[in-house]
């Protein structure tokens, strides 16, 4: 299957395409582009965001809360990822702590363009649980 991924690499490039072979064990995966294949490390990357759409929208602002009613946060726990370069996201995860070099979490907003996104554990600077 084929997913819409934004590559964020820890050196500030972009990549945006589609990807069939992520796989966190692994160290590597491809995006396909409009100007081909790209070969992407995993040590390289920031984070890789699975999108909706690659166009996205950068005047939009996700939540920090969780709503109520959201069926996601069953099993989840709320955590504060503050990356090298000072972004910071609040997340949802299944584990605390992460687990690995590479971990998955969910956007904390439902109705964020991100559907998950895979977290190089070597960008963060720290990784916090909020407290319920």
């Amino acid at each position: 299957m084929q997913n819409e991924v934004v590559a964020h690499f820890l050196d500030g490039r972009i990549v945006k395409g589609t990807s069939f072979d992520v796989t966190p064990a692994k160290p590597m995966c491809h995006i396909k582009t409009d100007d081909g294949v790209t070969e992407v490390s995993f040590d390289d990357l920031k984070a890789l965001y699975y999108v909706k759409s690659l166009v996205g929208d950068s005047e939009r602002n996700d939540a920090t809360e969780e709503m109520e009613d959201d069926i996601r946060l069953r099993g989840s726990k709320r955590v504060e990822l503050v990356f090298k370069d000072t972004e910071r996201l609040v997340v949802l995860s299944n584990r605390f702590p992460p687990q690995g070099a590479r971990f998955f979490v969910l956007p904390i907003d439902p109705a964020s363009n991100n559907d998950r996104i895979l977290v190089n554990q070597a960008a963060l600077e720290s990784v916090s649980l909020i407290p319920d």
